[in-house]
């Protein structure tokens, strides 16, 4: 059987094709979405700190408490599976209240270069004379959550929470709203000594 060369131009048209058809794919590789890990947070469960402070409150089980080398009663509360750690500063009021109120407020809006929206939450206790302020830091800031809590005449804590990483709102949310939970428990359950 003798083959013309018209045949051959034919047939190797018709393989190319089929090649060509046959890798047409209609389901187009799509890159993929990013994704988080998902985060098990543990179940809330708290103990009361009863130090040398003229404070006491409770904080989670699943964090640890120490003492700040900077200042007496300077605590940390950390939170090792999240890294994150809520830094309390401490000071007496002795006719400063205003400055400390101003310190206070000023640490919180430095945020606003990286903040999206910034709001404040009052709080008071009138009965164990507990009054304070939860600003909830929106966007990517080095700081979500900041407060600070006080009588008004002898006492002032601040508080800020920090992680130890470049906070990635998104994929941080549910590890701050169950922190900022726990920093609503420690308003709620201070007292001054």
């Amino acid at each position: 059987m003798i083959i013309k060369s018209k045949q051959i131009y034919f047939l190797m048209l018709l393989l190319i094709s089929s090649l060509i058809l046959g890798s047409c794919n209609k389901n187009k590789p799509s890159p993929k979405p990013y994704v988080y890990f998902r985060i098990d947070l543990p179940e809330k469960e708290y103990q009361e700190y009863e130090g040398e402070c003229p404070y006491s409150f409770e904080y989670p089980v699943y964090s640890y408490l120490y003492a700040d080398s900077t200042e007496s009663c300077w605590l940390n509360i950390y939170y090792p599976y999240h890294k994150a750690t809520i830094y309390l500063t401490y000071k007496d009021v002795e006719n400063n209240f205003r400055s400390h109120m101003e310190d206070s407020r000023e640490f919180v809006y430095k945020h606003t270069v990286k903040a999206d929206a910034i709001s404040e939450t009052f709080y008071e206790d009138y009965d164990k004379q507990v009054y304070g302020i939860l600003y909830d830091i929106k966007g990517d800031a080095a700081s979500s959550v900041q407060f600070f809590v006080t009588d008004s005449t002898q006492h002032f804590l601040r508080g800020a929470l920090y992680f130890e990483f470049r906070p990635n709102t998104d994929s941080l949310a549910p590890v701050i709203t169950s922190i900022r939970e726990d920093i609503v428990h420690i308003f709620e359950s201070l007292t001054w000594k």
